[in-house]
Parts: structure tokens; sequence; C-alpha cells
């Protein structure tokens, strides 16, 4: 694949594949990297998308935390702690317990859970917001890379173990350890978590930072053979989404709910609550990666692909969803799209790739 990978990037512009050359072979990264493959032919023969916005010169890279060198590590999570610094621009009336403009991201996702999961825009809609999010730390807290993501079966061979432990206590060392939750819970999996002033999770409920490392949901759920599997097999829009979101009727969690179930705790296996923990961000950048690696092997078919309602698992029954209809961020403070802007990370506002 090496060949396809500098095909690939000479095509795009850009370094393309080579962090994905220094690391273990998985079948999903060959999956990743043969989309690029075909995203380059197809960007050969019919032009970028938006040229007045991306191309050749300025695609973005979304790399692995791994492969960031110390300082870009550094960037990142100083990045992160100063948008903590930040006063929000959420309304009190709204969310009395979004304290900082990191809450704003957290208040969003509480306000807009029930329409964002187990729907057709679940993909779309998180892949705005996780652009949002690079959006602000670049444009608000200097932040000079782009969002990195987490290769779920990537550990053993990426330099980071899971720990003998499975924990559920606060953080206590690392970047993190006085990080401050300010906002929900509403749907815990903890059963100690102290509860919120406001039933819908939005008061104000200081606390630290807790993981509960699950070996059981990354061996279970978020494999090597998973990713690849959700990839092949799935040969439509709904086929893939639904699969990728869990069928949790029948035990089956799916790589998004294994996902966050690997790292847990409060507020990260809280449905509502979850981008709480920065490492929601890395986590759905990998959601948004698996997504463009799927769109990539038939990009014809599958750029504008949509299926699915406007309601979590269509309770209540709901209209199906539109490429017209609007994501909107709310306070996080960017503009409106439409999901078929948010279909492609080469148009509408984006212009970035995986590597």
């Amino acid at each position: 694949m090496k060949v396809s990978s500098v095909v690939a990037a000479t095509l795009l512009g850009v370094v393309g594949a080579a962090p994905l050359e220094s690391r273990a072979t998985y079948e999903s990264d060959n999956l990743t990297k043969q989309g690029v493959v075909n995203l380059g032919f197809y960007v050969k023969k019919n032009g970028y998308p938006n040229p007045q916005k991306c191309t050749l010169d300025n695609t973005a890279q979304r790399k692995e935390w791994s492969t960031l060198s110390t300082a870009e590590k550094t960037d990142y999570i100083n990045a992160v702690k100063c948008l903590a610094k930040k006063p929000a621009k959420t309304p009190a009336g709204i969310a009395a317990g979004a304290k900082n403009r990191y809450d704003d991201f957290v208040a969003t996702h509480i306000n807009q859970t029930l329409s964002i999961h187990g729907t057709g825009n679940f993909l779309s809609w998180h892949r705005y917001f996780t652009w949002a999010y690079e959006t602000v730390l670049r444009n608000e807290c200097g932040y000079k890379g782009y969002q990195p993501y987490y290769n779920w079966p990537c550990p053993d061979s990426c330099g980071v173990s899971l720990p003998p432990g499975n924990g559920g206590g606060c953080v206590k060392s690392g970047p993190f350890k006085d990080w401050s939750v300010n906002l929900g819970p509403v749907a815990p999996v903890l059963t100690d978590v102290k509860a919120n002033p406001d039933f819908t999770g939005l008061g104000y409920n200081p606390r630290c930072l807790r993981r509960d490392i699950s070996k059981a949901a990354s061996q279970g759920w978020t494999k090597d053979s998973d990713v690849a599997s959700l990839i092949k097999n799935s040969k439509d829009f709904l086929t893939f989404t639904t699969t990728m979101q869990g069928d949790f009727a029948n035990g089956f969690l799916g790589v998004h709910t294994g996902g966050h179930f690997t790292i847990g705790g409060d507020p990260g296996g809280d449905l509502f609550a979850s981008p709480g923990d920065p490492a929601f961000f890395l986590h759905h950048a990998m959601i948004d990666r698996t997504y463009w690696t799927w769109q990539n092997q038939d990009i014809a078919n599958r750029e504008y692909a949509l299926a699915g309602t406007i309601t979590l698992n269509n309770s209540p029954p709901s209209r199906n969803t539109s490429l017209d209809d609007i994501i909107s961020l709310g306070y996080v403070g960017v503009p409106d799209v439409k999901i078929r802007d948010a279909s492609n990370t080469l148009g509408g506002p984006f212009c970035y790739i995986y590597v």
C-alpha cells in the first residue's frame, strides 16, 4: 500500500499516509489508505468541491495522537485548558452551569442529545461539532495544529497501554488532574455521581473528572476487525450508521459506544454530558475518520448518502432526515450549516483529511 499512499499524497498535495506506514498494519488502516487513493483520483477528476476555500495548498491533516511530537501534544493540551479559562458565551438562563468556553460545547451537546443520536444527522452533526471545536481551539486559544484522533485498535503498537486496573475515581495525574466537570450528569453510568441541581443537567455541578477504563469495551467493540467489518460490510448509509451507533436491545454496542465506554467514568460514560471529558473529541475524530473512510470507498454514491429520522431511534416517530436540515451549534459560535455542506471534508466549511 505504500505506493498507493504516495500516489494519493501526490494528488492531494500533502504527505498523505506517512504516519500510517510507521505503525502496525491494520486492515482498517489499509481501508483508509485505499480511501485516500480513491479520494485523490476523485479530486483529480472532479476538482475540489469548494476551491475558493479548500485547495491543494491548504488541506489540513488530522493525525493520530501517538504520532504527534511532545511539543504538538503540549500545544493541543494547552489550548484545551485555555478554553476552560475563557468565559462562557451560553447565557445562564440556558445553562447556569456553563462557566467557560469549553462548557459551551458540553451545554450544546446536552441540549441537543435527543436529536443527534440514533438519528440521520448523527455523523454530520458530530463532524461539524468536532470541526467547530478544532476551529475555536485555533482561533481563540492559538492552537497551531488540527484535531488529533485516537485510533481505537492502536494502543499496543502506538506506545500506549491500558492500565492494569479499571479505575473509576478522580483523575489524579496528567494534564487534566485538576479539570473541573461543571455540567451533568444526565444519564450517568457511575452510581455515585453527584446529582445536578437542575434536572436538565445544565445546572452548576462542579466535580472532578473521573475515568473508568474498560478493557471489555475496548476488546469487545473497537478492535481492528470491528472497524474493518463496519467499513467493508456496510453497503448503505443506514447499515453503516446504525451498526456504528449500536443495537443496544440485542447487546451490540458498536464502535461508537464501545469507544466511549473504553474511557467511561464521569462524564465520559454519560450520553448527554460526555463532551465534558476532553477525550471525547479524540474519540469523535476517530468516528469521523471511520465515516470518512467509509465514504471514500465509493465517493460517488456515499458523499451525500443519508438515512434515518430526526428523533432518537425514531421515538417519538418523526420525519426522515434531509440534506437540507440545519446543523446549529448554538453558543459554540459557528455559523449554521446544512447537512449537505457537512458531507465532504474538502467542501462546505471544511478542508481536511486524515493521515
